[in-house]
């Protein structure tokens, strides 16, 4: 399995907007419309990787704690569906509802939301603001497949209660590990 870096986009940047076809609905959104009040997390995520599997749980599990918090939850799969057809957004329905994801999951056929995000693994993590600039961006916590750290989210979750409670983050910001997405 390909281990890829995320490419930290600079803190501070602003969302870059984007309007996709939700594959849990059949409606699109935009950036706008699944923001939260407080914050937004988008991630970018697809089926089959086998470091989306390993955390997708607790992704879950975050995503769930923080909405109710005022945090708007998107995740993207920007992965070539001609090359990898597991990937393909009805691949993608199945999958959000086996992992009980109740949250836009949006299929960015194009991959220019991935190129604007500067998104280069799966799962890649970007944290925003309630003024839509990128507070926060890198791995969910130390766990990976294989090596033994118990999953706990640590990292995301920690970046998350300091933005909501106006803290500065107390750890270095550490790149995602993935896969690399799949370009076209």
């Amino acid at each position: 399995m390909a281990r890829t870096l995320s490419n930290m986009l600079p803190l501070g940047t602003l969302a870059p907007q984007f309007k996709l076809k939700d594959t849990n609905s059949n409606f699109e959104y935009s950036y706008n419309d699944l923001k939260g009040t407080k914050g937004t997390l988008v991630m970018f995520i697809c089926n089959h990787c086998p470091f989306v599997l390993h955390v997708i749980e607790e992704v879950v599990m975050i995503a769930n704690d923080y909405r109710v918090q005022g945090i708007g939850v998107i995740a993207i799969s920007s992965n070539d569906a001609t090359q990898y057809p597991q990937d393909g957004p009805d691949f993608m329905t199945e999958f959000a509802f086996t992992h009980k994801m109740d949250f836009p999951y949006l299929y960015d056929e194009t991959q220019e939301v991935a190129k604007a995000y500067d998104a280069a693994c799966t799962p890649d993590f970007f944290l925003f603001d309630n003024q839509d600039k990128l507070f926060y961006r890198g791995q969910l916590d130390d766990s990976r497949p294989g090596n033994g750290i118990t999953l706990s989210g640590s990292d995301l979750r920690n970046a998350i209660d300091s933005l909501i409670y106006n803290r500065n983050i107390k750890n270095p910001q550490k790149p995602s590990i993935g896969c690399n997405i799949k370009w076209k």
